[in-house]
């Protein structure tokens, strides 16, 4: 199907689902329209953008950072393909990468619809590399990707949020290599998994402005002709190990063995070998840590003390090493036993902050490393113990510092807002992209694939989309059986490890009737919607009030919204009390997640500003959000 007529169906979409749409807005109180966000020029000056290794959780030594100046044009007519852009020539015009052309970062700072667009960058391979295999990666490109390497197409990857890869060994010469990648992203299409990224020019309501193309770091690896494509680890406390699953690619040499490195804060603690007894991808290894003595304290992970273990994989074939992976790990346990939810074995209150993973600079691409640390040390300087992150499966680097700096992460799903068979085979792809690839991070405690019914407005009145939402919870299980799994977080929910609640009264007097007994908190209806769909009850889930607050607070010239509004900073502290003493007052509720940490574009309801200013003084917040005085 062309563009053009998708951009059609697209604009007939918004039209027959007009109900849908003005539900998902109503929540602003009727003020839909808003300024719309300044695309300012940015003085930053990046010689190499985004310079740090885009994998920490399973990386190699040596690779080829491929962020920068590549060549870049628009293609609305869609005749690039026609043309053969891939095949040679040069683009028009620039961009920074891995920005994408809405963002002011990238250089062109463009928010019309664009939704065909190509890049194009030349590249040299190190003499040192001569002889292995050359990986080509791309951290996410929305939503739909195609890639040629010197005019050879080389790989075509679906989804927006989600990393690939292509062989390109056997294309690659030593100077003088040119890649060309075609993006498409239709604007308007509801039935593709999208976010916040509103299918409008500018954003208005709940909804951001867009990324389209390469919005993550690309980079080459060298590997060894039978190398190590993924490590999956699984710790487990209570029988004091860890198991390692790990897939191999390329081709698989008999005599193959792999030898694990343990080390804690860089002292050795522990070393393991095995031998595969024939050529196959697949190995499990599983290391009984309470075997040595030096495992007889284990050095649990928590937002508190979050201990990390060095983790170093060598493949090697007799003596020959082919290559060395280093990975890290976390001892840590998330459960729910005697309906409550609980860290390591112990009951766990968690304080989230609804963070939408926004950036004034780069939408959805934070500029550097600093950024998402500067966030999660707010994030834990205004009291909280967790983040969810809404709408957006988050760059690795950002779940990385999560696990350095001991913070707790609900990895949500970009949802779309309509419903088909088509939609459904786009988001079950993803998700199982984005679990297999975060599987490692000890800082994700829960997934949340859907939110809010977006994607399955019906629940109620069609058994299709009620199977699909019980489907994306089983699917979630069968990969992953050691977290929470949420099945629609906010309401319509049908099987589910906890039950999560969206209510954003700002009255604390009738936030604590409501919330004062099981009996009052299931009966409630907040946002006109039931808590459990059509053939679904309560079973005994720990409850958490997962969106609430949303307290607009305007300190500059921008001009906003939020649930409820305060006057002056006194107001919005009182405000901000008000609802959290209702929480803490509440028997029923075991945490909560508070929106939001900043504010986004036209929304002005964070506890920061876009540009990450505290709204009031940081210690008098956190202890509001701990509760003190209140209950621990």
């Amino acid at each position: 199907m062309n563009t053009n007529a998708q951009t059609k169906i697209g604009r007939n979409i918004l039209a027959l689902n007009l109900t849908i749409i003005e539900s998902l807005l109503g929540r602003t109180g009727g003020n839909l329209v808003s300024t719309p966000p300044t695309l300012k020029k940015v003085t930053r000056i990046m010689t190499t953008p985004r310079p740090e290794y885009p994998r920490p959780e399973f990386a190699r030594d040596a690779w080829l950072n491929l962020n920068g100046t590549w060549r870049f044009a628009f293609d609305d007519d869609d005749k690039g393909l026609v043309e053969q852009w891939f095949a040679g020539g040069t683009l028009p015009q620039e961009i920074t990468v891995p920005f994408t052309f809405q963002s002011p970062l990238s250089g062109i700072g463009n928010n019309d619809f664009h939704d065909i667009v190509w890049y194009q960058r030349a590249f040299d391979t190190p003499e040192t590399w001569a002889g292995q295999r050359l990986i080509l990666h791309f951290g996410a490109v929305d939503y739909r990707a195609w890639v040629w390497v010197n005019g050879v197409f080389v790989t075509f990857h679906e989804g927006g949020h989600t990393s690939f890869s292509a062989d390109i060994t056997r294309l690659v010469k030593d100077k003088d290599n040119q890649i060309v990648v075609r993006v498409e992203d239709v604007s308007e299409d509801i039935y593709q998994p999208r976010g916040k990224q509103y299918w409008k020019r500018d954003s208005a309501a709940i909804f951001y402005t867009r990324t389209t193309g390469i919005w993550q770091t690309v980079w080459l690896e060298p590997v060894s002709d039978c190398y190590l494509k993924n490590v999956k680890i699984t710790p487990d406390i209570d029988n004091r190990s860890v198991q390692l699953e790990i897939e191999l690619e390329g081709d698989l040499p008999a005599n193959l063995r792999l030898e694990s490195a343990i080390s804690f804060e860089g002292k050795g603690v522990l070393r393991a070998g095995y031998q595969a007894e024939e050529a196959t991808p697949f190995l499990t290894q599983l290391i009984a840590l309470g075997e040595d003595h030096v495992w007889d304290s284990i050095q649990l992970w928590s937002p508190e003390k979050p201990n990390l273990y060095d983790l170093e994989l060598q493949l090697k074939q007799g003596d020959t090493v082919l290559e060395t992976v280093k990975l890290y790990f976390g001892m840590r346990k998330i459960s729910i036993e005697q309906g409550e939810v609980r860290l390591n074995n112990h009951p766990y209150m968690m304080r989230l902050v609804l963070d939408q993973g926004y950036h004034p600079e780069g939408i959805l691409t934070f500029p550097t490393d600093s950024d998402y640390i500067k966030d999660i040390e707010l994030t834990k300087a205004l009291g909280f113990n967790g983040a969810r992150k809404h709408q957006k499966v988050e760059d690795p680097r950002y779940l990385y510092w999560a696990d350095k700096m001991g913070l707790l992460v609900w990895g949500e799903m970009a949802n779309a807002y309509a419903f088909s068979s088509e939609y459904v085979g786009r988001i079950t792809a993803e998700w199982q992209e984005a679990i297999l690839r975060d599987f490692n991070h000890p800082c994700i405690v829960a997934w949340t694939p859907m939110n809010e019914s977006w994607g399955v407005p019906n629940l109620p009145g069609d058994p299709k989309q009620r199977a699909h939402l019980v489907a994306m919870v089983h699917l979630t299980k069968s990969l992953d059986s050691t977290r929470l799994v949420i099945s629609n977080d906010g309401w319509e929910h049908a099987e589910t490890d906890l039950l999560t609640i969206h209510d954003y009264e700002s009255s604390g007097a009738i936030l604590t009737e409501r919330y004062a007994t099981h009996e009052s908190t299931l009966s409630a209806r907040p946002a006109n919607r039931d808590l459990y769909v059509k053939n679904y009850e309560y079973a005994g889930e720990p409850i958490l009030l997962t969106e609430f607050g949303g307290v607009a607070y305007r300190v500059s010239q921008q001009q906003g919204w939020g649930y409820s509004t305060a006057g002056d900073e006194a107001d919005f502290v009182k405000r901000l009390a008000d609802i959290l003493e209702a929480v803490y007052a509440s028997p029923v509720l075991q945490g909560f997640c508070y929106t939001q940490l900043t504010d986004v574009e036209q929304e002005i309801n964070g506890l920061l500003t876009y540009d990450r200013q505290p709204k009031s003084k940081l210690e008098t917040i956190a202890a509001i959000i701990r509760g003190d005085g209140q209950k621990t």
